[in-house]
């Protein structure tokens, strides 16, 4: 006992014997765990067919994370991030699978390296109160959702987290900053083609105002020679007691076959009520448009190919980190869509309307 007792005052003269490493490096423990019982159907799709009903459990991207940053001198800091998947309900997870950096940064802006979401990812995922749910916006808008992907692994999602990926964030000038990510091309190695990644965002914050332009091109997805692009357009403004949150999008696709465009729009609602707060979401796309033959992740060409989203919900803060909450959330298909949740899937076929149910907990750390 007396000699356990001894050696804290060593152990306390070696740390101070180190006070340069640990002066020079800020590590932050970080995390969210997100979890919902969820009760999912769908109504008979057109070909006759219905999927059953079903309970189950599902994770809404819980993550684990560290990151940190350390002075270099005249303003420079390093600065790095691990982030890992962390599922609650399977017990599953994979290190550095998510938001993962290393980088510097400086009053002219920062620079990093590693995988990362895309500036046109980032610069709008706040204007749903849903994401990262099953709700989520991504089941319409972006054209689903690809947790974390290359440049052929995942070739159809504008809402995506890229590998390999080169990003400069800028810092605010009088509330206006930019975004340039560049996912390199790697994969020409390996595909008879040359994939690559260009994305780009411009916002604007002053007070409760958000304005955000992003677009983003995908080299050489579908065909040789080939390139895809997306646009969007969002405003949200938080009053008071209520944030407003509206989006307007359009994806062009451009495959061996042809040309395949879509518009579409989403709009938001948080209202506080109480401690807590009502939050709605509406999203819509229309018909596909081309001559393309192909159906690229959601979505297709032709008619009664169109889709509306909308969701309903309660959250109730238990305290600054943890919630409670619930919603529900039904996507109506065109008798020729096959629109489903970009998270946790139904599994619905053409003109079918996948439906949830979900009571869920949140804790941040």
């Amino acid at each position: 006992m007396c000699r356990s007792v001894s050696l804290v005052p060593l152990g306390l003269s070696l740390l101070a014997a180190l006070p340069s490493a640990h002066a020079q490096s800020a590590v932050v423990i970080y995390g969210r765990l997100n979890t919902a019982l969820e009760y999912v159907s769908a109504s008979t799709a057109s070909d006759g067919s219905k999927l059953g009903d079903a309970a189950r459990l599902s994770n809404y991207r819980s993550v684990f994370g560290l990151r940190g940053e350390e002075a270099l001198g005249y303003g420079l800091k390093a600065v790095w991030q691990i982030e890992s998947t962390l599922s609650i309900d399977t017990g599953a997870g994979q290190i550095a699978a998510r938001d993962t950096r290393l980088g510097l940064d400086s009053p002219y802006g920062m620079v990093f390296m590693g995988n990362w979401d895309t500036p046109y990812t980032a610069s709008t995922k706040t204007y749903d109160p849903y994401y990262p749910t099953t709700a989520g916006y991504m089941a319409l808008l972006g054209n689903g959702a690809a947790a974390t992907t290359d440049n052929v692994q995942n070739t159809s999602s504008f809402d995506r987290r890229q590998k390999n990926i080169l990003q400069y964030q800028s810092p605010s000038w009088g509330g206006f900053s930019a975004n340039l990510g560049y996912g390199l091309p790697e994969e020409k190695l390996t595909v008879p083609r040359n994939p690559a990644l260009y994305s780009m965002a411009a916002a604007y914050n002053r007070g409760g105002l958000n304005v955000a332009l992003a677009y983003e091109i995908h080299q050489h997805y579908q065909a040789a020679g080939r390139n895809d692009d997306a646009i969007k357009f969002g405003v949200s403004y938080q009053f008071a007691a209520t944030r407003l949150s509206a989006l307007y999008e359009h994806l062009h696709y451009r495959t061996a076959s042809g040309d395949l465009e879509r518009n579409g729009a989403y709009a938001s609602l948080v209202q506080q009520v109480g401690t807590g707060s009502i939050r709605a979401g509406v999203g819509w796309v229309g018909n596909g448009t081309g001559s393309a033959t192909e159906t690229i992740g959601f979505f297709r060409s032709g008619p009664g190919t169109g889709a509306l989203q909308f969701t309903v919900g309660y959250d109730y803060p238990l305290s600054k980190r943890t919630a409670l909450y619930g919603y529900y959330s039904r996507i109506n298909n065109r008798s020729n869509a096959v629109y489903d949740f970009a998270i946790n899937p139904a599994g619905v076929k053409a003109g079918a309307d996948p439906q949830v149910f979900a009571l869920g907990m949140r804790h941040n750390f």
